[in-house]
């Protein structure tokens, strides 16, 4: 046995090797770490898709990407450190890695292929809307990574270095492509994201890593200085009504749940003249500042709108009373689990199986929409997100009469990743279902249909999360013995998880008449694969990074 002066040494040895090197490079070191760093293969997933739209947009803006993921690789490691010896400002999400590299990742490469469907239209304006967002989101990316350069000691001397030739080349570039307008619009959004930052990280604490809140809160602050501008600038607006339902319920929400965390800092929430207070507030601000700053994007009363919509044909009328049937099936569910547990039973939270069921009914709920109306299920979908945070304040602050009872039903579906204040997995899924949907690029989409694979885009949700994460879970759980190296995911959970998808996309194409892939079918069974491997592999909150990444793959 050795003695302890040599279990000392061991460790102060690597620290000193690796003080300024990837974390794969330290793990490979340390005798009892294993053979595969999952950080490493995360990573190398995320570079295979990068890879993939570099070879499909060959530009200025796709080099400074490259640029933008080798230092998010090297800054990966510094956090990692960080959040391992305690060093971080705030409380992240524990049992899992900083998630720097995937999450700097998914808004640079969002913009850009989305911008390359624009130029390829001839849509200018949303060409340079979609440059913004890829120079925004490279400059997000590299303000984490001075937080985490800047909070670590001793200064990481080589990582700077890395840090600082990507800056300069992304800098260089956002002058160059730019015009002063639109550097001032990135600069308002780097600037509400480091005080929105300030904020939702400090009263929700262990909710999220650092990967998870840029993607997060810097999505938030895009859409807030979106909502903000087209406000100002009323005689500009055009589009689809339907496009503004989600950044009005997106900062109502974000109002409101600000506003009450810090009123109930200072006083208790549990009573009924607080919980009359709440339900008060939030009439006024949905009835007194939402709807009328609504009206002014849509040109008429919301709810008009709304019911000439949804009344448009009978279709929309048997699609809402099929989704309401889900609803109550949904909610039978949670009623017979809790049911389950206080009659006796052993079992004090739901299986994986039994969470699943979930992602089955979600699945059952976006597919006939997709197929029949994607309009109807974009304004459904965004309802149900205003539906689900209201709710979850309730909960959260045990607003009377429902905030107790939430807490109790909600209790048995709890995972690890619901670590914070906050349970976000359904919310997560939620989104993750209707990302692709919301950010289909119909004004880029001749007749609203795009070519190849990216008649699939709007399935992205369904079938990374609906179909792909739910068959790897299930069947990993209950069959699975082949462990990915380094990680609890297995190769069999993987496997059927592709072919379970391959398997979606042929339903999909015989029962979506849209949908023409055209012989590209090695490029769909590619990206479905990266994918699963990056579900296998990841940390992070699979429901919310996993159809981005489809997404983008699909649009190439």
């Amino acid at each position: 046995m050795p003695d302890r002066g040599s279990d000392k040494r061991r460790p102060s040895l690597v620290q000193t090797i690796c003080s300024d090197q990837p974390s794969s490079l330290a793990t490979s070191l340390h005798p009892a770490a294993m053979l595969i760093n999952p950080v490493f293969v995360e990573s190398s997933v995320v570079l295979a898709v990068l890879l993939c739209v570099h070879m499909v947009v060959w530009n200025q803006h796709s080099w400074c990407s490259i640029a933008l993921f080798i230092q998010a690789f090297y800054v990966q490691h510094k956090w990692d450190r960080l959040l391992r010896v305690g060093g971080a400002v705030f409380q992240f999400r524990p049992a899992a890695n900083s998630g720097i590299v995937p999450g700097s990742m998914v808004m640079p490469l969002l913009g850009l292929v989305l911008k390359e469907k624009c130029s390829a239209s001839g849509n200018v304006y949303f060409e340079r809307f979609f440059m913004v967002v890829t120079i925004t989101g490279m400059l997000l990316a590299l303000f984490l990574s001075l937080i985490a350069l800047g909070i670590t000691r001793p200064v990481p001397t080589n990582t700077c270095v890395i840090a600082g030739m990507a800056s300069s080349a992304i800098l260089y570039t956002t002058k160059q492509t730019l015009t002063v307008s639109e550097v001032i619009e990135v600069l308002e959004v780097l600037l509400i994201f480091v005080y929105l930052s300030l904020i939702v990280l400090y009263l929700l604490p262990r909710c999220f890593t650092p990967g998870e809140a840029l993607l997060v809160v810097g999505g938030i602050s895009f859409i807030v200085n979106q909502l903000i501008k087209r406000s100002l600038n009323l005689a500009e607006v055009k589009g689809d009504p339907v496009n503004y339902f989600l950044p009005v319920i997106v900062v109502g929400s974000l109002l409101l749940g600000v506003f009450f965390a810090l009123l109930f800092c200072f006083m208790e929430s549990e009573t009924w003249v607080s919980s009359l207070f709440f339900h008060m507030m939030t009439a006024v601000l949905g009835l007194g500042i939402l709807m009328p700053w609504l009206s002014l994007f849509i040109g008429r009363h919301p709810i008009m709108w709304l019911l000439d919509f949804i009344t448009l044909n009978d279709r929309r009328l048997c699609l809402l009373g099929y989704w309401v049937f889900l609803a109550v099936v949904a909610t039978c569910v949670v009623l017979h689990q809790n049911y389950q547990r206080q009659s006796g039973s052993k079992k004090h939270q739901a299986s994986t199986v039994v969470r699943k069921y979930f992602h089955l009914i979600v699945v059952a709920t976006y597919v006939p929409g997709l197929i029949y109306d994607r309009q109807l299920l974009h304004v459904a979908s965004v309802g149900c997100l205003a539906i689900f945070l209201f709710l979850e304040y309730v909960r959260y602050f045990r607003i009377r009469p429902l905030g107790q009872l939430l807490r109790q039903l909600l209790t048995l579906f709890l995972d690890e990743r619901d670590s914070g204040p906050l349970i976000l997995t359904h919310v997560y899924l939620l989104i993750g279902m209707s990302l692709p949907i919301w950010l289909f690029p119909g004004p880029c989409a001749p007749k609203g249909i795009l070519p190849g694979a990216g008649g699939l885009v709007p399935y992205a949700g369904v079938l990374a999360v609906g179909v792909g994460d739910t068959v790897a879970s299930v069947f990993g759980s209950t069959m699975g013995e082949i462990r990915w190296p380094g990680t609890k995911k297995t190769m069999e959970g993987t496997a059927t998880s592709v072919f379970a998808q391959i398997i979606a996309v042929a339903v999909f194409l015989i029962f979506d008449g849209s949908i023409n892939l055209n012989s590209t079918y090695s490029w769909i069974v590619g990206s479905i694969t990266l994918v699963a491997m990056l579900e296998a592999y990841t940390s992070q909150i699979d429901n919310l990074l996993l159809p981005l990444y489809l997404f983008i793959l699909l649009l190439l």
